[in-house]
């Protein structure tokens, strides 16, 4: 008889609700709009074009209901859906948005607050991935980096695209990527911003979050991490260790593509007459060595993609849990989490993938694969 692998959710959300009760002070994006009906959860207004006036209340943004802040309904969607360990996160936009003089606060706030949460409802069943203040000083970033250390249910940070603003391949990063490197902190790269509003056309409003979500996140992921690679960052902290969400974005259809265009570009000194430099290590050895990808992408096709791109043995298993919730009134299996598990099921390393990768990455202790 066929045994069911341990299960951990490596890529799965939450508002603390100090973050949410922040949310709600706010009036500029992001924030949380209040309904005159109470019976009605509030709407969470994070992207720009969410934030329309001539959109009825209700129908703005996503309605926030008690699955994005309550652990009791984390672990009980975990119990239905057999997880038995998940790596929490801050979902976007995380504290980006803050002025400077707040951020480093509000990252001990919240990160404390997501340690206590692993605390109280443990026996290896929660840990969690940090947020840093990223729009303090990289001083301050650097040493809520160094302070996570401290904090035993802390598995790694997740990071948006844009980092302190100007992206990824920004010089001004180095020693921030230099701290995570020294303090051997997994990444976690994850979309909020897109592509700008005017790719999708004039009708966008009429297909709802579909092209935002569909591809502008998985292209915004996927340009990001190229931009890191490209600029040199893996060249100069080799060890850097990076999870990509949603599989990767499009990295594992078009790696191929992207290491071809910098073999052919003659701005690069080693292609052409002396020009910029190029990454000295190919996208092929970054990936096998420093990426990560987790298996949020509903596909055994493109599950098999990640595979081949990464290795068995550096994909893991995610729900994005509480996004994607059934549309269906009291449903409680959830189609988009059974979708992923039926699209790793097909594959050779299942049970890696499922729960043994993560474990031996963030060593879990006391999960077994």
């Amino acid at each position: 008889m066929e045994t069911s692998p341990t299960v951990v959710d490596i890529h799965t959300h939450i508002y603390p609700p100090s973050y949410l009760s922040f949310l709600r002070s706010r009036t500029t994006v992001p924030y949380l709009l209040d309904l005159p009906n109470k019976n009605s959860p509030p709407r969470l207004i994070i992207l720009p074009s969410d934030d329309d006036s001539s959109i009825p209340p209700e129908s703005r943004g996503r309605p926030i209901d008690t699955s994005y802040s309550s652990i009791k309904e984390k672990l009980r969607f975990m119990d239905i859906h057999n997880i038995h360990t998940s790596i929490i996160s801050l979902a976007n936009p995380w504290l980006d948005f803050l002025p400077p003089d707040e951020s480093a606060n509000w990252a001990r706030t919240v990160n404390d607050e997501l340690e206590a949460i692993c605390t109280q409802n443990n026996e290896n069943r929660l840990y969690a991935f940090a947020t840093l203040p990223l729009s303090s000083s990289p001083k301050l970033i650097v040493e809520e980096i160094t302070r996570l250390k401290e904090l035993p249910h802390i598995k790694g940070i997740i990071l948006g695209t844009t980092a302190l603003g100007s992206g990824l391949d920004d010089p001004a990063l180095n020693l921030i990527w230099s701290a995570l490197e020294q303090t051997k902190s997994l990444i976690f790269l994850h979309p909020h911003y897109g592509l700008p509003n005017e790719v999708y056309g004039p009708r966008a409003a009429e297909y709802g979050h579909v092209l935002p979500l569909s591809l502008g996140f998985p292209l915004e992921t996927t340009i990001a991490f190229t931009r890191m690679w490209l600029s040199g960052v893996f060249d100069r902290f080799p060890a850097l260790r990076v999870l990509i969400a949603h599989a990767g974005g499009t990295v594992p259809f078009l790696a191929g593509r992207i290491e071809s265009c910098v073999q052919h570009e003659r701005s690069f000194e080693r292609y052409g007459d002396g020009g910029r430099r190029g990454p000295r290590r190919d996208l092929k050895t970054v990936l096998r060595e420093n990426v990560w990808l987790d298996a949020v992408v509903y596909e055994e096709a493109s599950v098999r993609a990640a595979i081949e791109l990464v290795g068995k043995e550096k994909v893991m298993f995610g729900t994005d849990h509480p996004f994607f919730p059934p549309l269906e009134q009291g449903a409680e299996t959830w189609e988009s989490v059974a979708t992923n598990l039926k699209a790793v099921a097909g594959t050779e390393a299942r049970d890696m993938i499922m729960g043994g990768n993560a474990t031996e990455l963030l060593g879990l202790k006391g999960v077994s694969g």
